[in-house]
């Protein structure tokens, strides 16, 4: 898979073949030595990945971080106590196993007219419910207990290898107001074909460019803060949605199994969705 340059880059050591005494086998394998496995392809956040200040900081001096708040009500104090400490809350092994239903929401067609949205654009609270309109799901609307799947085409886009190093520079992404809306639902998980959830404009990371929503909150991420920090929603990056937007499955029974790796925040996924074509 092209390496996530948010996530170090794994790295592997082959070890020797190993033998069972009173027995005619031989088998190999190898261990990670190093780099972040949870950080890299289609992505499960856990609740614990981002946490916040009260206050911006000022960026003078040593972060503030035993002053940091999460979810819950949870501080630092509960989730990190010391730099090197796992998770001891929050952590990806307390994300329970989701199997429920799903809607996929088609933002490609209805605001990209079939193009991929561009770096920077938004999925706004009015786009969620003029999709549901265009695609017969007025009456449906989101459940509570969904996982909602929104495709930008910005997917399309992900290559191995990363030779252009554009997919992970930029990307189209999701509102303020939508991310409020959708937690009025209640849904479960939200999930997009990109590698932030956030929209993030051109030029962005290399701090030449304003978030799209922003900095009034000091939150660039605020889509990260509002679905973990806030409202306890997990979120998906990089989910492959092409093939099921193809086919036009609006609706479907999703398995999302994120591994029980304990105090991590976060998990290699492998998202499945059965349903049926339109």
């Amino acid at each position: 898979m092209p390496m996530s340059p948010f996530g170090r880059p794994l790295t592997f050591e082959a070890t020797p073949s190993v033998s069972l005494p009173g027995t005619r086998h031989v088998f190999n394998g190898e261990r990670v030595t190093g780099g972040e496995p949870g950080a890299q392809g289609t992505q499960m956040d856990a609740l614990g990945h981002f946490a916040y200040y009260d206050e911006i900081w000022d960026g003078k001096g040593e972060a503030p971080v035993n002053t940091a708040k999460y979810y819950a009500g949870y501080k630092q104090a509960d989730v990190k106590p010391e730099p090197n400490s796992p998770l001891l809350k929050l952590g990806i092994e307390k994300a329970p196993p989701i199997i429920t239903s799903a809607v996929l929401l088609d933002a490609k067609t209805y605001l990209g007219r079939g193009a991929a949205l561009k770096p920077g654009e938004l999925v706004r609270a009015a786009d969620i419910t003029g999709m549901l309109k265009a695609q017969g799901l007025e009456a449906r609307g989101i459940l509570p207990g969904d996982v909602v799947y929104i495709y930008t085409g910005w997917g399309d886009g992900w290559s191995d290898p990363d030779t252009e190093k554009s997919y992970y520079s930029k990307g189209p992404g999701l509102a303020a107001d939508a991310a409020a809306y959708l937690a009025e639902q209640k849904v479960v998980l939200i999930a997009l074909d990109n590698p932030f959830t956030d929209a993030v404009a051109e030029g962005q990371l290399a701090q030449k460019a304003m978030p799209p929503q922003g900095m009034d909150q000091g939150l660039p991420f605020v889509i990260h803060h509002t679905n973990l920090a806030v409202n306890g929603i997990h979120q998906i990056q990089n989910a492959n949605l092409t093939a099921i937007a193809a086919d036009r499955v609006w609706t479907s029974c999703t398995m999302i199994l994120p591994l029980r790796e304990q105090g991590h925040a976060g998990s290699p996924v492998r998202p499945v969705a059965i349903g049926v074509p339109q």
